[in-house]
């Protein structure tokens, strides 16, 4: 199994702590640039947050 395999599983494993961490990557990043590209960050956050686990555990 390759390292890829191994991460997209253990994604799938823990589908709600990865959201969780990527939520909290998309405001470290738009404190940092004060905001300047919310907008950009929210969509990446969503997309990141879709494309890990078996399904999105965020609203």
């Amino acid at each position: 199994m390759s390292f890829l395999d191994k991460a997209k599983q253990f994604a799938d494993k823990h589908d709600k702590q990865v959201d969780q961490a990527i939520e909290k990557i998309g405001d470290q990043i738009d404190k940092r640039t004060e905001g300047k590209y919310s907008s950009q960050v929210d969509r990446g956050v969503d997309e990141a947050q879709r494309r890990t686990g078996a399904g999105d555990t965020q609203p």
